[in-house]
């Protein structure tokens, strides 16, 4: 159902695209090299802060810096969202010392492989979050009823990083030589992790193995 923008997904063993974006949470540039020969790096690249779903990303990683950094891992969130919007965002939902980069192109995502689905396919999937939703919703509808719930106001430039495709999310952590280690790929399909964020427990598990390489 996914139409892939920029060949499969990059797999453990493969060595990571060095991605150069504008920084969010400070001024200037962030490479991915500039982590190479110095620590791993755990690189969550997300939609725009338009998806509820890709906020509460950002919110998770934000959570488990500080238990990835006592094991020598570095973060980096990347979104979709132009930079001055992305910065306005997170001036009143501060990142809590969590690096992020913005993205409005999409080029980090097409260097790791990441898929884009067409708006048709996309809308036939129904999401239901028992306790927050009161019934299945197509993926439009849902994100128009959490951003309305979470008080998510869509701005111009919001409405053109949703226009098109969809981008589908990746999780990717990559050793001190630039060579990824372990992946956590969406799959907008019911049931397999459809939204859905890396497991806390296997996250770390792998984190601590590649800080020990």
């Amino acid at each position: 159902m996914s139409r892939n923008s920029g060949g499969r997904p990059l797999q453990p063993g493969d060595p990571a695209p060095n991605v150069v974006l504008d920084a969010i949470s400070r001024e200037g540039r962030i490479a991915l090299d500039d982590f190479r020969g110095r620590s791993p790096l755990l690189v969550g690249l997300f939609r725009g802060l338009h998806c509820p779903f890709c906020r509460r990303h950002v919110a998770v990683m934000a959570q488990l810096k500080p238990v990835l950094r006592e094991k020598g891992v570095e973060c980096l969130a990347v979104v979709n969202t132009p930079v001055e919007r992305a910065r306005l965002y997170f001036r009143y939902h501060p990142l809590t010392d969590l690096l992020a980069a913005s993205d409005p192109v999409r080029a980090s995502h097409r260097a790791f492989g990441l898929q884009e689905v067409g708006m048709d396919e996309l809308m036939a999937i129904r999401i239901y979050l028992p306790g927050e939703m009161p019934e299945p919703m197509d993926v439009m509808t849902q994100n128009e009823f959490l951003n309305k719930k979470e008080g998510y106001e869509i701005t111009e430039a919001d409405q053109q990083m949703m226009a098109g495709q969809a981008q589908l999310v990746g999780h990717f952590l990559i050793d001190r030589e630039g060579i990824v280690r372990w992946t956590f790929i969406e799959v907008l399909e019911p049931g397999l992790h459809t939204f859905e964020a890396p497991n806390r427990e296997e996250l770390v598990l792998a984190a601590s193995e590649v800080a020990h390489r």
